[in-house]
């Protein structure tokens, strides 16, 4: 078989059209004025709520950040007596 006889694979070129993948035709626009009005709503919190979070969040996050830092200290003396670096 020559290599002049093999046929060459179409190369397959393509094209953007900007186009998105899902059919939007059934949607009506009242649909979508109402999801992106509420979406596009801005939420307005007091600093007092703001706070409030904050500290929830620093409440909750406290306890396993003492454990994580313990146990890095931890093994950081390990490695140290174990080295022989220890005074």
């Amino acid at each position: 078989m020559n290599k002049k006889n093999k046929k060459k694979k179409e190369k397959i070129i393509y094209y953007d059209d900007n186009s998105t993948i899902t059919d939007m035709s059934g949607v009506k626009p009242t649909v979508i004025n109402k999801i992106t009005k509420s979406a596009m709503k801005k939420s307005s919190s007091t600093t007092k709520e703001k706070m409030s979070t904050f500290w929830a969040a620093f409440r909750m996050m406290l306890f396993p950040t003492a454990v994580v830092l313990s146990v890095i200290i931890v093994l950081y003396f390990v490695i140290m007596f174990l080295s022989g670096n220890c005074a």
